[in-house]
């Protein structure tokens, strides 16, 4: 029997915006944990979408694809951040069945064209061509797949540096790039003040951002852990926020618990690393 692929995150953020005045920004946690487990507890949690990522993490293709089976039969949309912008990359990860990717370092609309061509089939990209014996169409399972890949494809590209910010109205106007994910952190390091995700200046050019992207009608999403700083992006505009990191939890709970039952004075006798 055939089958149907889930909704992409595109189709999520079009059914936000299609429904106006009631929309709220899709918010999101990223999985960094490399451990299946982990993103299935955080797919359950009640949060939109999670953000598998590759680039800062311990994962590969394995343990990518065990993430993706975890969180599948939950009610969030998994988006999986590669490393690099790299074609077999791509190939490699659209294959495990990622339908939803965001690619890092993206800062000028040629280098986002050359994203859009690797997430497509010829002859209107580069994409190799391996469905048949590929999760992403479920082993020909799913009818049409290779004329109708690009329906089951949501890409976003991230600016996450100065020169990008100066070029977003063309990254964003580029066909294929369904939207735009802004990070701070590389962003601020491009400027000058990095780790100062929050100086005027980056909040500037954050917001610079938002404003070319969604002047070429193409959502905008940004990262921000501070809960202020998340409400004041998403007041501002931003469609799709990560508000939250698997480890960055863990790490905050244990401290808390370590400060509510260790006494100060055993800090001396904890290992250091």
């Amino acid at each position: 029997m055939p089958l149907r692929l889930s909704p992409t995150f595109r189709d999520a953020l079009t059914t936000q915006r299609v429904r106006g005045a009631a929309a709220r920004p899709l918010a999101g946690i990223w999985v960094c944990s490399g451990s299946p487990l982990v993103a299935e507890i955080c797919a359950g949690s009640g949060l939109d979408w999670v953000l598998i990522d590759m680039e800062h993490s311990p994962n590969g293709l394995e343990s990518v694809l065990a993430q993706l089976q975890a969180v599948a039969p939950y009610p969030v949309t998994p988006l999986v951040r590669v490393p690099i912008a790299d074609v077999v990359t791509i190939k490699q990860v659209l294959d495990l069945g990622a339908q939803n990717l965001l690619v890092p370092m993206v800062s000028s609309a040629e280098e986002a064209r050359a994203v859009v061509e690797a997430v497509r089939y010829p002859p209107r990209g580069r994409r190799g061509v391996g469905s048949a014996l590929a999760r992403s169409a479920r082993w020909n399972r799913v009818d049409g797949y290779l004329t109708d890949a690009d329906a089951h494809v949501s890409l976003f590209v991230q600016i996450e540096t100065a020169e990008g910010v100066a070029a977003a109205a063309e990254i964003a106007a580029v066909d294929g790039v369904d939207g735009v994910f802004v990070g701070p952190s590389d962003l601020a390091a491009s400027m000058g003040v990095i780790g100062q995700q929050s100086h005027p200046d980056v909040v500037a050019a954050v917001r610079r951002a938002f404003d070319a992207v969604r002047a070429a009608g193409k959502p905008v999403g940004v990262n921000a852990f501070d809960p202020a700083v998340a409400r004041a992006y998403m007041e501002a505009g931003a469609a799709f926020v990560l508000v939250g990191a698997d480890v960055a939890l863990l790490a905050r709970g244990s401290e808390a618990l370590a400060a509510a039952f260790v006494p100060a004075a055993d800090d001396g006798a904890r290992a250091s690393y």
